[in-house]
C-alpha cells in the first residue's frame, strides 16, 4: 500500500524524509581526510601508543560520521565515549604505579614454567635462534603494533553499526583491563627481555619493533619504544596483547559470516602470542594466561551485568505482603492478595 492509498493524497518520494543523505559526501570526505592524516602522522612520527590519543582519532571519525544526523546523535556520542575514556585513563595511570607497592617482582619462576612446558628449552631463546628474517620481522612488528589500534577501531565500528554490541564490548574491555591491573599489582613479573637484561636467563633481544627499520621507518620504531618505556615494565602477567586479541575474536566471530573472515580472526589470535614470545615481550605462560583471562571475562562479565540488572529491577515487597500467610503451594492466600 502506498502513502496515497492511506492518506488520500499523493506524496512524492522526494518529500519523504531522508535524513542525512545530503551529508553523505561530507561524511565520506571528512572520514577519508582523517584516515589519510592519521596514516601520514604514523609514517612521519610513528604509531601513537597512548590509548586516549587513539580514542581521540576514533571519536573524530565518529563525529564526522554523525554529521547531518542531529544533535541527539552527537550528545549520545559524548555520553557513551567520555565515561569509557575516563575509565581507561584511570587504568593507564594506575598501571604505572602497580610495580611501586613493594611486591617482589617475579623473574625466575616464569622462565622455569616455560622450560617445563617446552621440555627444558626456553621457547623465546629457541625461537630467536631458529626463526627470523626481514619479512618475519616486518610481520611481527605489524602484529605487535596492531594491539594499540584494533580495540579502538572495533569499538568505533560497533558503535556505528550496533550500539548494543558496542556496549557489551566496552564492558568487556573495561573488565579485562581491570582484571589485568589487579594481577599486575598482586603479581608483578619481568618479561623475558628484562629478565635477560638482569642476567636471570640467557641472552634475549627485544625485537618487537625491529621490523620498522626494515621498512625504513626508524622513527616509528623509536616512538613505539618510547611508549613502551613509559608503561609498567613488569606488567607481564597476563599478556594483555594476547588477551585483547582473543577477546576481539570471541566478540567478532559470531558476526563473521565469511570463511576468510573467520580464518583471519583466528589467525590473528594465534599470531599474536607467537610474535610476543619470539620478540621477547612475553613468556608462553603469559600468553596462555592472557587467553584464559579473555575467555573468563567474555563468559563472566555479561552474567555479572545481567545479575546486577535483575537486582536493581527487582521491586521490594511491602512488609505486610512479605509477612502475609501463604498457601501450601507457596502462593499468597486471598486475604493477603486483597491486602
Amino acid at each position: 500500500m502506498t502513502p496515497a492509498d492511506t492518506t488520500g493524497t499523493t506524496t512524492s518520494a522526494v518529500e519523504l524524509p531522508v535524513p542525512a543523505d545530503r551529508y553523505r559526501g561530507a561524511r565520506l570526505l571528512g572520514t577519508g581526510g582523517l584516515m589519510a592524516t592519521f596514516l601520514a602522522t604514523c609514517l612521519v612520527t610513528g604509531l601513537p601508543t597512548d590509548r586516549l590519543v587513539l580514542l581521540g582519532w576514533v571519536l573524530a571519525v565518529l563525529a564526522v560520521q554523525s554529521l547531518g544526523r542531529g544533535w541527539p546523535v552527537l550528545l549520545r556520542l559524548l555520553a557513551d565515549w567520555l565515561p569509557l575514556a575516563g575509565v581507561l585513563l584511570l587504568y593507564d595511570l594506575s598501571r604505572g604505579f602497580a610495580d611501586g607497592l613493594g611486591v617482589p617482582v617475579a623473574v625466575g619462576e616464569l622462565a622455569a614454567a616455560d622450560r617445563w612446558l617446552a621440555g627444558g628449552v626456553l621457547p623465546t631463546v629457541w625461537l630467536q635462534e631458529h626463526w627470523g628474517g626481514e619479512a618475519w620481522a616486518v610481520f611481527a612488528s605489524l602484529v605487535y603494533s596492531s594491539h594499540f589500534v584494533v580495540t579502538p577501531v572495533v569499538l568505533g565500528i560497533l558503535w556505528l553499526r550496533d550500539r548494543s554490541r558496542w556496549t557489551a564490548y566496552a564492558r568487556l574491555v573495561v573488565g579485562l583491563s581491570a582484571a589485568g591491573l589487579v594481577t599486575y599489582v598482586l603479581y608483578p613479573a619481568a618479561p623475558p627481555w628484562l629478565a635477560a637484561k638482569d642476567g636471570a636467563i640467557e641472552h634475549v633481544d627485544r625485537l618487537s619493533n625491529s621490523g620498522w627499520a626494515v621498512l625504513g621507518l626508524q622513527k616509528a620504531g623509536a616512538v613505539l619504544s618510547a611508549g613502551q618505556g613509559q608503561v609498567n615494565q613488569v606488567a607481564a602477567v597476563p599478556s594483555l596483547h594476547t588477551a585483547f586479541a582473543v577477546l576481539t575474536v570471541l566478540v567478532l566471530l559470531p558476526v563473521a559470516h565469511r570463511v576468510w573472515q573467520r580464518v583471519a580472526l583466528v589467525g590473528y589470535a594465534v599470531a599474536m602470542p607467537v610474535v610476543l614470545v619470539w620478540s621477547g615481550e612475553h613468556y608462553v605462560v603469559d600468553t596462555l594466561l592472557g587467553a584464559v583471562y579473555a575467555g573468563a571475562v567474555w563468559l563472566l562479565v555479561p552474567r555479572l551485568v545481567a545479575a546486577a540488572s535483575r537486582a536493581v529491577r527487582r521491586p521490594a515487597l511491602p512488609p505486610e505482603v512479605a509477612a502475609s500467610p501463604r498457601s501450601e503451594v507457596g502462593a499468597p492466600l486471598p486475604e493477603a492478595v486483597a491486602a
